[in-house]
């Protein structure tokens, strides 16, 4: 069921409603049973998996929580991440590293090697929910919280609908607990997580999947268009993801607000960050923090010397690169930021002392303004092999990139769709510098009830009028 959909314009309001007219002690159940019917709604099979999942990470911790001796700790532990990675990449990386491995053989001439094919569907969500309850264990082995004895509650953090299939991650020290605190009404909430969805939708219908047209027009046939239309096409994808997954975050926190629940910021602004690290702090905030908290500090982190610390940053953004996706284009994606990151950190000291020496510290907006115009230039870059549907095309957007200018746009779009698309990035970019000083909703609290509601008249006119509704998936539900 996507948030897009007729069905959830259904879903949503009876069951927001359905729980607030229940008793507390049944809320838990009630939400439970609505999270399962959303996952089901694609493949009820996949259920089979989360509650595969759920009761392996449960169980895992009760164990770690009862077992007295480190060994056994780690024992559970362990055996708990076989598992749970063990499923994740049966069913997401087993296809990715069997024709990888059948090509090797080719390229080597090796016969007589078969390798298996399973054809595995890839259950949406899988990547989310499994970091989700992998990093609870993690937490009960760090004792950062005991161990949830209470299954139902316990599934119900794993399973959480609204932000089941695309995040944000959350961590159990702060879902976990809201899930058995009692909520009554709150007009005030209802109408903060309502602004807070509709903002998404208009970042993901009109924005995203807007751009979406042009972008794959472009992308789905790269060699016959020329470096003016996929560099356009390449900038366009860099806020289509933006608002595709973004706008997914926004409607998540709105509906879970809307029912009493607090869910974690997960992008702030990212495309005016001023460097590559400064962008991943801003960027999927609930993944980047889990793979500094799980796996990059213990690896090591920038508790080494500058090559390991290095090496730690690019075996992390491998990772994270796989995590995105079972695809060598992934992989090429996540290894260039993280030569980005290791590069800033090993210039990091003499490109401050360059500042300095040329003022450039004490520049002011010019400098901050360059900056930016260079990290989302990289980022953009980056985007290439993110989006690219083979290592081929990507190659080719990549030589191709800065050949043909003067021919104009070889994409069949007309200039007031062109205008259009230009417009509603405009807008995005307007909001992001409102956001630098104020807190947009409390801004429009204040203001008088005959404005407030001219602007929700416009941003859901907006909505029907200049929204797609084909029913575009969100693009990280493939992760």
């Amino acid at each position: 069921m996507l948030f897009n959909s007729l069905q959830f314009l259904f879903f949503f309001p009876v069951v927001s409603s359905v729980y607030f007219l229940l008793p507390y002690r049944w809320r838990w159940a009630f939400l439970l049973f609505a999270s399962y019917f959303f996952y089901m709604s694609w493949v009820p099979s996949y259920a089979v998996l989360i509650l595969t999942s759920t009761l392996v990470t449960y169980l895992s911790a009760l164990a770690i929580g009862a077992v007295g001796t480190k060994a056994g700790k780690k024992a559970a532990l362990a055996g708990c991440l076989a598992i749970n990675l063990g499923i994740l990449g049966l069913f997401k990386y087993y296809g990715f590293f069997a024709d990888s491995l059948r090509a090797a053989l080719g390229y080597m001439d090796i016969e007589g090697h078969e390798v298996p094919a399973l054809k595995l569907l890839l259950p949406v969500g899988i990547s989310f929910y499994t970091f989700q309850s992998i990093g609870y264990v993690i937490d009960v082995y760090r004792e950062k919280i005991k161990p949830e004895r209470h299954f139902g509650i316990y599934a119900l953090f794993v399973s959480y609908f609204p932000q089941l299939v695309a995040g944000p991650i959350e961590r159990s020290v702060n879902l976990l607990p809201q899930l058995k605190e009692k909520f009554d009404f709150d007009y005030g909430r209802v109408t903060d997580g309502l602004k807070l969805m509709a903002w998404g939708f208009f970042m993901k219908v009109v924005i995203a999947d807007n751009l979406a047209i042009f972008v794959n027009s472009v992308y789905n046939s790269p060699k016959e268009h020329n470096g003016p239309t996929l560099l356009l096409a390449t900038y366009f994808f860099a806020f289509q993801i933006f608002c595709d997954f973004a706008g997914y975050t926004e409607i998540a926190i709105g509906a879970a607000r809307i029912m009493g629940h607090d869910l974690m910021e997960n992008f702030e602004r990212p495309y005016f960050a001023k460097s590559i690290p400064e962008f991943w702090r801003r960027w999927h905030i609930s993944l980047s923090t889990w793979f500094r908290d799980y796996l990059y500090i213990p690896i090591g982190g920038n508790r080494a010397s500058l090559p390991r610390w290095c090496a730690n940053l690019l075996v992390v953004f491998v990772i994270c690169g796989l995590w995105h996706g079972a695809a060598w284009t992934f992989v090429i994606w996540g290894a260039l930021h993280g030569m980005y990151m290791a590069v800033s950190v090993a210039t990091r000291r003499w490109r401050t002392k360059a500042e300095e020496s040329l003022g450039l510290d004490q520049a002011g907006l010019p400098v901050k303004l360059a900056k930016i115009f260079v990290t989302f230039n990289l980022v953009s870059f980056g985007w290439i092999f993110f989006r690219a549907n083979s290592l081929n095309d990507a190659g080719y957007i990549v030589t191709h990139l800065f050949s043909g200018f003067g021919q104009g746009l070889t994409a069949d779009v007309n200039p007031a769709r062109l205008a259009l698309y230009v417009a509603l990035i405009l807008i995005l970019l307007a909001v992001h510098a409102v956001q630098r000083k104020v807190v947009v909703r409390d801004y429009i609290v204040r203001q008088p009830m005959h404005l407030r509601w001219a602007g929700y008249a416009l941003i859901v006119t907006a909505i029907f009028f200049l929204g797609q509704f084909e029913g575009a998936d969100f693009i990280y539900f493939q992760f």
